[in-house]
């Protein structure tokens, strides 16, 4: 049995929901998979590895997000909807699951579903073979590193162009490494200033065409998955973004820190509340989840990208 995510605790979905359950690593941003965490630990629904299984969920499953429309619309409102269990554009899926799969988001268009993907690059021939992308359907993909933010936007700028889907957005959870947005090229600005971006030439003036800029862009850090230890990301990695997002005119959510902060932000007189279980050579310190929160320089940053479509 599949436990309901009515409210999802993810800060940047309203619900998750999966047509299917299964995928396998592809990327390094994959190394501590908390769907595969999750079958291992709780579920035992599939087995992740190198041969994947997949498990297409239940119909009386399919039938939840039918009610969570109904209530959408009753409200008068849009909530989110984020398939976290499965890739919505993975190759080893059958694909009249992805079509039964579109067929369910047209008919709940008070949802906006989030399609994150770490294969971005199958976007448009999936959509296109199960009848085209609904409307009410985003486009995302993760980015771990430099490298892959510079081919997944690509790849979603190419799937923005021939599906239109209500906006494309960049993850970039966990972030491993710097990330410059102007290098990836998910943010443009007019020249005249001097903002620079890590090292790249800057302009301090937004863009008047949007299609230039991916649409939202969340980041956050890493956090233990059994066996699997939460790689550092430095909190300047995410200032960088922060910045170049405001600077861009971008909205920005930063969902979390992981397991470990800027040693410097810690207060001095509060060290032994603290588990500090590492410290890297540029002052990062391992203090766990709970500790370092999801504030980024003592604010928290919930930006959400304005909705083209409904």
């Amino acid at each position: 049995m599949i436990a309901m995510a009515e409210n999802s605790t993810i800060e940047w979905t309203h619900h998750t929901w999966s047509p299917w359950i299964g995928c396998q690593k592809v990327s390094p941003a994959c190394d501590g998979c908390y769907a595969e965490h999750l079958m291992d630990t709780r579920m035992g629904r599939v087995e992740w590895g190198p041969h994947g299984e997949r498990s297409r969920t239940s119909a009386a499953y399919w039938r939840q997000p039918l009610a969570w429309n109904r209530a959408a619309a009753a409200a008068g409102r849009v909530e989110r909807v984020f398939p976290s269990l499965c890739d919505p554009f993975d190759n080893r899926v059958e694909p009249t699951w992805r079509r039964d799969f579109f067929d369910l988001i047209r008919a709940t268009p008070n949802l906006m579903w989030l399609l994150l993907s770490k294969r971005v690059q199958n976007a448009v021939d999936m959509c296109e073979a199960a009848g085209g992308l609904p409307e009410n359907a985003a486009i995302g993909g993760t980015a771990e590193d430099q490298e892959n933010a510079n081919r997944v936007v690509r790849h979603l700028k190419h799937a923005r162009a021939y599906l239109d889907p209500a906006f494309i957005f960049l993850s970039m959870e966990p972030l491993l490494e710097g990330v410059c947005l102007l290098q990836a090229d998910a943010i443009r600005w007019h020249p005249g200033g001097t903002y620079d971006d890590g090292g790249q030439p800057g302009y301090d003036e937004p863009s008047p065409d949007r299609h230039e800029c991916v649409d939202w862009v969340i980041t956050g850090g890493e956090t233990d998955q059994g066996k699997h230890k939460a790689r550092p990301s430095h909190p300047d990695w995410f200032r960088q973004i922060r910045d170049a997002c405001a600077a861009a005119g971008v909205p920005y959510l930063h969902k979390q820190n992981g397991e470990w902060v800027d040693a410097d932000s810690l207060p001095s007189e509060a060290l032994e509340d603290y588990d500090i279980r590492g410290l890297t050579a540029d002052g990062v310190a391992r203090v766990g989840k709970k500790h370092s929160g999801r504030l980024l320089d003592g604010v928290e940053h919930n930006g959400f990208p304005e909705v083209s479509h409904g």
